[in-house]
Parts: structure tokens; sequence; C-alpha cells
């Protein structure tokens, strides 16, 4: 059963892309979406989950516990590259992890760009919820569709109810 997220948000898939039924992803995925052209037999996907942190807990921090669960059922589980943008109100974080995974009796060198972004609730402004962002690719095909999930990215927003 899929999860909701903390706060309501609004995005543009990019053009090609598919919804997909979260019920075969992660638990707390609210929301997936995969490209129409496997590579390999793997499917890449974009997913959306997230929460409420306890306070003063870093993005570093969510994005270290992310390594962690992905280790559970992934080998080799490597941080490639990481960075903190944003701002002290709007805090961001990037990082791209390679790791391999064995799906349907074929191991697949994979690679996930994640985002993290810290959001107001809109209904209680002292809360802050965690939105994180994630493209799973082949190792083949993620720089290809790195694009794409860039201009995803840059859609999220709060959404406020007033249909943008």
């Amino acid at each position: 059963m899929p999860t909701t997220l903390p706060v309501p948000i609004e995005f543009r898939l990019p053009e090609g892309w598919l919804p997909a039924r979260p019920e075969g992803f992660d638990p707390g995925v609210a929301f997936a979406a995969v490209h129409p052209q496997p590579d390999a037999g793997f499917t890449a996907n974009i997913t959306i989950d997230g929460g409420f942190p306890r306070d003063g807990v870093a993005l570093a921090e969510i994005a270290d516990a992310s390594v962690e669960r992905l280790r559970e059922f992934a080998e080799s589980v490597e941080v490639v590259h990481r960075r903190e943008a944003g701002s002290e109100d709007a805090p961001a974080l990037t990082q791209r992890l390679g790791f391999s995974l064995d799906t349907d009796g074929a191991r697949h060198e994979l690679v996930q760009t994640q985002v993290y972004l810290f959001l107001v609730d809109t209904g209680d402004p002292h809360k802050r919820a965690m939105i994180r962002l994630a493209l799973t690719a082949t190792a083949a095909q993620h720089d290809s569709l790195l694009g794409d999930f860039q201009d995803f990215v840059r859609t999220v927003r709060p959404d406020d109810g007033a249909g943008s």
C-alpha cells in the first residue's frame, strides 16, 4: 500500500515517463513513475517519498540512513557523490549512489540519484517535512536520463491547493 506524503506537492513528469503503481516499490513510496524503455531488463524509475524528521536532524543524517537501508537488500552500495545546496530556510541535498541488485534472477549494476528537500508544512509552519526524490536506473542508462530527472526536480513545489 503506498504511503502519503507529509505535505502535498505538485510536479510535472518528464515527457514519456509513465505513472506506475507504487505497490511494486518500497512500502514508503508515495508516487512512482517508470521510463518506457527498459535497459537490460531493468526499468528506470522515479520515486517520491517523505516524512517528518525529528527536530534538529540534518539532511545528511537522513541521507546516511537511506544508504544504510539500501545496504539491507543491495550489494556494494557506494556513495559516489554528495552535495548540500539550497539555503538555511530551504536546505537541499543531492547524492548519487552506485550499487548492485539481483532482480528476477539477473544482476544489475544500478545508479540512484537522490534529492532531499525540506519543505514547510503549510498547515503548521513550525513543522518541516522532508521529501525525497529518486531516480534509479542502470549504470548504462542513468546519465542519459539524468536531464529528465533534473527537469522533474525543478517542477516540484508545495501544493497550496490553488491549482497553478
